[in-house]
């Protein structure tokens, strides 16, 4: 008896992982794949090209939480299949964030009784929360001067140049004109007293940031508050104060109690703060509180019945996850007040073991405060040889991802260096980051300086060889590559493959 069997490219592999046909071939970029694959073959192409990402625990560059506790990391992966809007159907999650709403506002002084619910709302980061309240300003500007009969068609808004990019954003987003204070050299945030000269009867709201990006640094919301008052009293208008707080609103309640810069000031009618900053939740959840109901408009809100009950709603977008909404609550009942001050001093004193270990280099200039977010911003005191970029690039042999940029406006010809130290930053990487930064400069100083013209050759000679590389390379793939064809070719063009049983 004969019995015949033609194998195909269409058998599922019986080989190993690393033998498989599915890896044979470089992974679909640009259309979708004709045929299905098995999921350990899916999981396996994915898996090996996320390893050349860096490690989350040492990029330096992010405010962004990367580690959390494994009970609440099971907590969101039980819960990441709900869908936070369907309010009727997950009461108990809508339940959740009305209590951290509520938990936060009172954080931040808000003037709530006993019995009153805070006004707020979850959001997918601090830039959906700075839209909401922009919209908000907005909205109450324009209602005031369509009362009063004066033009209404040229809103504009006031901050510091060192803003993060979320507020252009809004400004463009929503029609209205950003007028930014330049920083200088050696003050790098919004000047109080600049700003209020900048305000005019067309300004809805002036932003002050309680957390520079750029080097951590608090913005004086109290005497920005003052001056705004004064003003006020004597050109009979009623500019208000934002706090864009998503880095320093789970930071100063706990280090800094006695600072004054949220619902204690009576211009402060809104405040938006990152949960995935230092509330200590994973990328993807944000908070806006208004001081009182009448600060948020009505009509901004939207009262929907197709998912089975009257639900209010006030968000830019709609569907979204309840995963992170149920860790933050998670983190604020778990830590308590006592917990986030415990694990802010920490990142205070390990920020404070990384300056001192750089000022001790005596090749630093130190661009941060001592009294803000826990970042440390610093520069070469020396740049006649090589740059801030340089040492940037040449951390990441070590892993480290330690970015350079230029600060804002007015202060474009410094760069600076900067780490943001998170919860999972320890004392001992502080110290290995400071040894690793030493060894930087040691080898930088071996080589010649970035704009002499031996440089330039040399730099010169690099190139040629790297696209001479490229070519051998390129030239070898190509030939592989024709090879497999061909092969295949005879394959697809040979006989089946025949087996005799006797």
């Amino acid at each position: 008896m004969v019995l015949s069997k033609t194998f195909s490219e269409s058998d599922v592999s019986v080989h190993s992982t690393f033998a498989s046909r599915y890896v044979r071939d470089s992974a679909p970029r640009f259309t979708m794949p004709e045929n299905s694959m098995p999921k350990e073959a899916a999981f396996q192409i994915i898996n090996d090209e996320l390893m050349l990402d860096g490690n989350p625990r040492l990029n330096l560059a992010s405010f962004v939480t990367t580690w959390m506790e494994p009970e609440c990391d099971k907590l969101i992966m039980d819960s990441v299949n709900k869908n936070y809007v369907d309010m009727d159907e997950y009461p108990v999650t809508t339940e959740l964030q009305n209590r951290c709403v509520n938990m936060i506002a009172h954080l931040f002084n808000a003037p709530l009784g006993d019995s009153d619910t805070a006004v707020g709302v979850g959001t997918v980061g601090s830039s959906e929360a700075i839209m909401l309240a922009g919209l908000a300003f907005k909205r109450k500007w324009q209602n005031k001067r369509k009362a009063e009969g004066k033009p209404y068609d040229k809103p504009n808004i006031v901050t510091g140049a060192n803003v993060q990019v979320c507020w252009e954003k809004f400004a463009r987003y929503f029609e209205v004109e950003l007028k930014e204070v330049k920083v200088r050299e050696g003050y790098y945030v919004m000047d109080p007293v600049k700003a209020v000269e900048m305000v005019d009867e067309n300004t809805i709201c002036v932003a002050a940031i309680l957390g520079s990006t750029y080097n951590g640094e608090f913005e004086d919301v109290k005497l920005l508050n003052d001056l705004l008052v004064e003003k006020n009293r004597k050109t009979g208008w009623d500019t208000p104060i934002h706090v864009d707080a998503a880095s320093g609103g789970f930071i100063a309640p706990f280090l800094y109690p006695d600072l004054e810069w949220d619902f204690r000031l009576p211009l402060v009618k809104s405040i938006n703060v990152s949960g995935h900053k230092y509330g200590l939740v994973y990328a993807g959840i944000g908070w806006v509180i208004w001081r009182t109901k009448e600060d948020l408009p009505e009509e901004l809100i939207f009262h929907i019945n197709y998912l089975g009950a009257d639900q209010p709603t006030f968000t830019l977008n709609f569907s979204k996850g309840s995963s992170q909404i149920i860790a933050q609550y998670y983190q604020l009942i778990r830590l308590g007040f006592e917990g986030y001050q415990n694990v802010m001093q920490n990142c205070h004193d390990n920020a404070m073991v990384l300056k001192e270990g750089l000022e001790n280099t005596g090749r630093f200039s130190i661009a941060s405060k001592d009294m803000g977010v826990p970042v440390v911003a610093f520069s070469l005191k020396d740049r006649s040889r090589h740059d801030e970029f340089e040492v940037s690039e040449m951390l990441r042999r070590f892993g480290w991802i330690v970015p350079a940029y230029p600060m804002p406006e007015g202060a474009k010809h410094v760069s600076v260096l900067r780490v943001v130290i998170r919860e999972d930053f320890s004392r001992t990487l502080a110290e290995r980051l400071v040894l690793d930064i030493v060894k930087v400069l040691a080898e930088l100083d071996t080589l010649p300086p970035k704009n002499s013209g031996k440089s330039t050759s040399l730099e010169d000679g690099k190139k040629e060889k790297a696209e001479e590389a490229g070519r051998e390379i390129a030239s070898y793939w190509r030939n592989i590559t024709k090879a497999r064809k061909m092969k295949l070719a005879e394959t697809q063009a040979g006989p089946s493959v025949t087996v005799i049983a006797k």
